[in-house]
């Protein structure tokens, strides 16, 4: 339901109209503005913690709207470089202008990446649905003939991603290693959560063991607790990888890595296009809903 309520324009004007949603989406989005991310990324600095940016929107149907995407990433590159925060970004193609001209977004990923390149930032592009899959990793290796700082995102739920990971490997290619939250076949997806588990913790210590420092994005602790016992077993130093995890979501998860030694990397959205990037959210973990509900009543009071 909510994968498919991500794609209904309508419904994303209606929630954005809707007072209640406000406190809701604060949860999970850091802001508006990137003074507001900025902010955020301080907060998380702070507490011992990574970021990486990322700014909401997906799916342009305009050259003009792609260019002015790569645009506000360029801005915002220079802005946590003159603020001294974390140079690190994630975009996705789909913004860049994929689904209008695939040169366009060949040109305005490359002006980000160039643009990261000259600050000493890093660059992730980020995965969507599986007919854009190939396409994302051609271009990552298309970019990393000049730019090596940029990597690229595998879903553990996708056939394909076994083939995938163990090419970029060879490659040196970071991976963020992820689940992944489309609307997909069985033919091309696993269908059942015991299988994406099962596939993620595979790939999980295919990557601790030979990737280009991974990063495991997940808030399954019982994945968690099972990467950490890895590394342990294996001696993989806490500085070779890195955990992922969602603005707003298992915070003391966050803290408690933290705690432990562990880096964590919050992944730090902003922007007013966070419709269909909250509907994903809610589609992950549907228990979602109850406790941002029961938030916004304590905050009501």
């Amino acid at each position: 339901f909510f994968i498919r309520a991500s794609h209904r324009p309508s419904l994303g004007r209606l929630a954005t109209a809707l007072p209640i949603t406000r406190p809701m989406v604060r949860r999970f989005v850091a802001g508006e503005t990137l003074a507001e991310a900025l902010d955020a990324c301080d907060r998380l600095r702070a507490a011992s913690m990574h970021t990486t940016l990322d700014i909401l929107g997906e799916s342009v149907t305009s050259a003009a709207a792609a260019r002015e995407a790569a645009t506000r990433y360029v801005d915002t590159l220079d802005a946590l470089a003159q603020r001294g925060l974390d140079g690190n970004v994630s975009l996705k193609l789909t913004q860049m202008g994929l689904d209008v001209d695939p040169a366009l977004c060949r040109e305005n990923v490359g002006r980000v990446a160039a643009r990261a390149a000259e600050v000493g930032a890093f660059v992730r592009v980020d995965m969507e649905d599986s007919p854009k899959t190939e396409a994302t990793l051609a271009l990552v290796r298309e970019l990393r003939a000049t730019t090596p700082e940029v990597g690229a995102v595998i879903q553990s739920y996708l056939r394909r991603s076994a083939d995938d990971v163990e090419r970029l490997i060879a490659e040196g290619t970071r991976v963020r290693l992820c689940k992944g939250a489309y609307d997909e076949p069985a033919g091309v997806a696993f269908p059942t959560k015991g299988e994406v588990d099962a596939s993620y913790r595979r790939l999980m210590e295919r990557l601790l063991r030979d990737g280009a420092y991974p990063a495991l994005a997940t808030h399954d602790e019982a994945l968690i607790v099972e990467a950490e016992a890895f590394a342990r077993r294996e001696r993989i130093e806490p500085s070779r990888f890195e955990f992922q995890m969602l603005y707003g979501i298992r915070r003391d998860l966050q803290a408690r890595l933290v705690r432990e030694g562990w880096n964590v990397r919050v992944y730090v959205p902003y922007g007013r296009e966070w419709y269909p990037y909250f509907m994903r959210r809610l589609a992950e973990r549907p228990a979602n809903v109850l406790f941002l509900l029961r938030s916004v009543v304590r905050e009501g009071r």
